[in-house]
């Protein structure tokens, strides 16, 4: 994710850290030569094509327009739903250590417990973005991974293990049936956190819709330079040239917040938001936490 300050007028035009300009420049300047090309033809054969001008373009602007809000919006909702969801998620790994902390008086499972709730965060991020993150889990819950690691789906898997072990207080006599009940609700909505990750990022948006955009995206580049040929002339690579960029830039973002778990740019910091969590857990067993990751030319992983 990209966080920096707002830039100047002059650095707006050249930053390319978080934009999506790099993917789209073979569209934008495939579409800026094929505008020279077409002026190049039109003008060397005397073509006419009539009084229409730009008009037509206009219209299928405005609904080439309709189907870019539509995909962004529906984009960024995925986005925004899923940073909602792991505030959700910190929010609830802080009050079960909170809780656990005023309930679990054994220190060992204190720790034990709180240390699977920072596993299984890093085994929740390596699910969404299809990573091997068995080696930062192996930080807190040692050789007792294997188990983990063995099952269909890890984050799952630690879920059950925290509750085994919060009953296993509870029958041992160390936690009374309210604790016990206490600490089981904020088991519940971690694994209700992870259900909604595991919807967006299992639920793509509908491929009819990408098709549909894109067709009509290249197909209005392709038109347009033969409706500005004979009114913009040489300028007509460049006002085709700004609406490709404008039309598959957009398109670009939004396939890029489409999948907010994954590692662009402009996707959520997951491993920045499982250090939120680690922090918490540290400093609620009164150890000292880890230092919060620190953005690399603006970008948090």
């Amino acid at each position: 994710m990209i966080v920096r300050p707002r830039p100047g007028f002059l650095h707006l035009f050249f930053i390319m850290r978080g934009s999506v300009v790099p993917r789209i420049l073979p569209q934008i300047f495939g579409f800026a030569a094929y505008g020279a090309l077409v002026v190049v033809v039109v003008r060397a054969l005397k073509l006419d094509f009539g009084n229409a001008g730009t008009a037509p373009f206009a219209l299928l602007g405005v609904a080439l327009s309709i189907y870019l809000g539509f995909r962004n919006n529906a984009a960024y909702d995925r986005w925004w739903e899923a940073r909602k969801l792991w505030g959700q998620l910190v929010f609830d790994i802080r009050n079960l250590a909170r809780a656990s902390t005023g309930l679990i008086e054994d220190r060992t499972e204190l720790r034990g417990l709180l240390m699977e709730a920072a596993a299984f965060c890093h085994f929740l991020r390596g699910l969404l973005r299809r990573v091997d993150a068995t080696a930062e889990a192996r930080t807190f819950i040692g050789d007792e991974i294997e188990s983990a690691v063995q099952a269909a789906n890890a984050p799952d898997a630690m879920v059950r293990r925290m509750g085994g072990r919060i009953a296993a207080l509870r029958k041992a006599g160390a936690i009374d049936t309210i604790g016990y009940r206490i600490l089981d609700e904020r088991l519940s909505e971690i694994a209700a956190a992870q259900a909604g990750c595991e919807r967006i990022a299992g639920t793509p948006l509908p491929f009819a819709y990408t098709l549909l955009l894109q067709r009509t995206a290249y197909i209005f580049c392709l038109l347009l330079p033969f409706g500005l040929a004979s009114a913009a002339g040489w300028a007509t690579p460049l006002f085709t040239a700004l609406i490709a960029y404008t039309f598959f830039g957009l398109d670009a973002l939004s396939e890029e917040l489409e999948d907010p778990f994954g590692t662009q740019p402009n996707d959520l910091a997951l491993d920045g938001l499982c250090r939120v969590c680690e922090i918490s857990v540290f400093e609620a067993l009164g150890e000292t936490p880890p230092k919060m990751i620190a953005a690399e030319r603006f970008y948090f992983s």
